[in-house]
């Protein structure tokens, strides 16, 4: 058996996905020519076959981010992660532009998820990174409903008119558990985290014909025993902006989510929570640089030159759990560099 090279921070190549309600954002913000493609979404980080990422940087170029997992396991995902997912890389990170509304949907939890397709559930976070004036989005219900009624209101088209509809700008944070009814309205550009899963039940789609002129298929009953009927106080997530301090936006068992706002250096030593951390840049651009690889026995300290990844506006770095000991330094001298942190927490949710 070969000895593993030290692993070091990762970029990927641009994994973009077509579909009928994308836009021409996601080029531009990555810094590439804009072009008349409806891309809808940017995979960032993803081990989802067919939507795999593949490493652009370093010594692991041209490799898919599963087979760097089945190749390092604990190295790159931690300790416990690998005890509690083995191999299964357990979040997908992305960024989607929609022109159009997506489809009505809801998504399946673990128990639902597992029984059905042998796979996780899908609980997601949005980011909002702009919105055009007036943008909205749907999360949740307005009002009780029944099984019953729902049925009729997907049936007549007018199950939108029970969901509840929230106007939105830059900086809101929506929290989506499996089971809440939701969709993301034209005008919006959001990052989102989730469940490394692409299970999606659509409810209704405004009788929209997809990419090759068809309706697209639609889950009504089996989103039924999916869907979380309850009405709730809040859907939104409210937090505080704060400047070169992480505020956490969600906290739970399947992910960390903090924002980070940052006009100088500022030191991350993440290796309590024994989990690979990725940092999605929605503004600026920053320098990443390993300080150690303290705690990981087989972890190796890489060469000099891949200790140092620059992370540019619309792209995403995975550190894996080996490196969680580095610096981020903001390149933008005249402004602020903006951050999704996201790894899991192995400390509080054992």
């Amino acid at each position: 058996m070969c000895e593993l090279s030290p692993l070091y921070p990762l970029l990927f190549e641009n994994n973009f996905r077509t579909v009928v309600w994308g836009g021409n954002r996601l080029k531009p913000m990555k810094g590439l020519q804009s072009d008349d493609e409806c891309i809808g979404e940017s995979w960032e980080v993803s081990a989802v076959s067919g939507m795999e990422s593949v490493v652009k940087n370093g010594p692991l170029a041209g490799v898919s981010l599963a087979a760097i997992v089945e190749r390092y396991k604990e190295l790159l995902l931690g300790n416990a992660v690998y005890e509690k997912y083995g191999t299964l890389f357990p979040v997908l990170v992305k960024y989607i532009d929609a022109v159009q509304d997506l489809s009505v949907q809801v998504h399946p939890d673990d128990a639902l998820a597992g029984e059905r397709h042998g796979c996780f559930g899908k609980s997601e976070m949005w980011y909002v990174i702009s919105a055009t004036a007036g943008a909205y989005l749907y999360s949740g219900f307005n009002q009780p409903i029944s099984r019953y009624e729902y049925e009729k209101r997907v049936e007549d088209g007018s199950i939108c008119e029970v969901l509840q509809q929230h106007e939105v700008k830059a900086g809101d944070c929506f929290y989506i558990p499996s089971g809440r009814v939701h969709a993301i309205c034209g005008g919006i550009l959001i990052a989102e985290i989730q469940q490394s899963s692409d299970i999606t039940y659509r409810i209704f789609d405004y009788n929209r014909p997809g990419l090759d002129g068809k309706l697209r298929r639609l889950h009504i009953q089996e989103a039924k025993d999916a869907i979380d009927f309850k009405v709730y106080d809040q859907y939104r997530v409210c937090y505080e902006n704060r400047i070169n301090k992480p505020v956490p936006l969600v906290v739970n068992r399947f992910f960390v989510v903090k924002i980070l706002e940052v006009d100088r250096a500022f030191h991350r030593k993440l290796y309590k929570y024994d989990s690979f951390i990725i940092y999605m840049c929605v503004e600026g651009d920053c320098t990443i640089r390993i300080r150690s690889t303290e705690g990981y026995e087989k972890g190796a300290m890489p060469a000099e030159q891949h200790r140092v990844v620059r992370l540019t506006q619309g792209n995403s770095c995975l550190v894996p759990a080996s490196c969680a000991d580095f610096d981020v330094t903001p390149n933008n001298e005249a402004g602020i560099t903006k951050l999704l942190e996201v790894y899991i927490d192995n400390k509080n949710f054992e």
